[in-house]
């Protein structure tokens, strides 16, 4: 299998707010594209001399697309928009917040834990969808990669990845200030100094 450098978008307005986006969006934060350029000081210490075999492959939303453009600063690497690289929605959730979902939609969260609420939405992707998902887009990695995804997302794939179980992949930290080298069927985390 190739080595893949898996990466979550930097902090977003929405992030700050505790709203979760789903497929909808908000821009970065300022301290999200401090948070994006320590990752690309990351891959470039890395990837020293081998970062131009890499492929950048980035979700088409724009908080992926603005930090795919601060590692292209540093990495002239083209970028290539995946969909399979979308975050997980949550159907009409997407844009709320826990208490909001709570409020409208009352008992869905009942006996949900902080992990795996995002999967009791009525119109939302299923568990199951999003590993497939998932398993279609590593399947078809062809060499060295750079991808950039989100954070429920991001925590399937490197699940997938190692094989782990559905309570193991949902409790995987999913840090904006690091990316992720998986190769060899496992995984490790790689942090910057941009807390």
């Amino acid at each position: 299998m190739s080595t893949i450098y898996l990466l979550r978008h930097g902090e977003t307005v929405w992030n700050s707010l505790g709203r979760f986006q789903g497929q909808m969006d908000s821009p970065l934060t300022q301290f999200g594209l401090k948070q994006a350029d320590g990752v690309a000081s990351v891959l470039c210490r890395e990837l020293f001399e081998s970062w131009h075999s890499f492929e950048m492959r980035t979700s088409p939303l724009g908080r992926t697309r603005e930090t795919a453009a601060r590692i292209q600063r540093a990495l002239s690497l083209p970028i290539v928009e995946d969909a399979r690289l979308m975050e997980v929605t949550l159907g009409s959730w997407d844009g709320m917040t826990k208490f909001e979902i709570d409020s409208e939609f009352p008992g869905y969260l009942d006996g949900a834990d902080a992990f795996n609420w995002y999967f009791r939405s009525p119109d939302g992707e299923s568990f199951e969808d999003a590993c497939s998902r998932a398993k279609n887009w590593i399947a078809e990695v062809k060499g060295p990669t750079i991808a950039i995804s989100h954070g429920l997302f991001g925590r399937i794939i490197r699940g997938i990845y190692a094989g782990l179980s559905k309570h193991e992949m949902l409790e995987l930290p999913v840090p904006q200030n690091a990316c992720y080298r998986l190769s060899g069927g496992g995984f490790c985390m790689i942090e910057t100094n941009a807390q």
